[in-house]
């Protein structure tokens, strides 16, 4: 019997994106390869809220935390209706 065991505990990393001029966005990533992922959009939204709250830690930028802020608002409000 194999026993595959994840090295990495998250599935997604956000990243803001955006230039002076423009507004910022979010991007996501998925940590590892894709083949191995089989997500429902439930647990895709969750993972990228998670992503999200991580990278509010770092953030430094009144800007950029209105922005993850926003799309974390977004996101859990998606996750809900998907829920029910």
């Amino acid at each position: 019997m194999n026993i595959i065991e994840n090295e990495v505990p998250y599935l997604v990393e956000a990243k803001t994106c955006g230039y002076k001029n423009r507004e910022k966005s979010v991007s996501y990533q998925f940590i590892e390869s894709s083949h191995g992922l089989y997500l429902n959009k439930a647990e895709l939204m969750l993972s990228q809220i998670q992503a999200c709250e991580r990278l509010l830690k770092y953030s430094k930028d009144d800007h950029e935390t209105l922005v993850l802020r926003d799309e974390m608002t977004k996101l859990k409000l998606v996750l809900d209706l998907i829920r029910y």
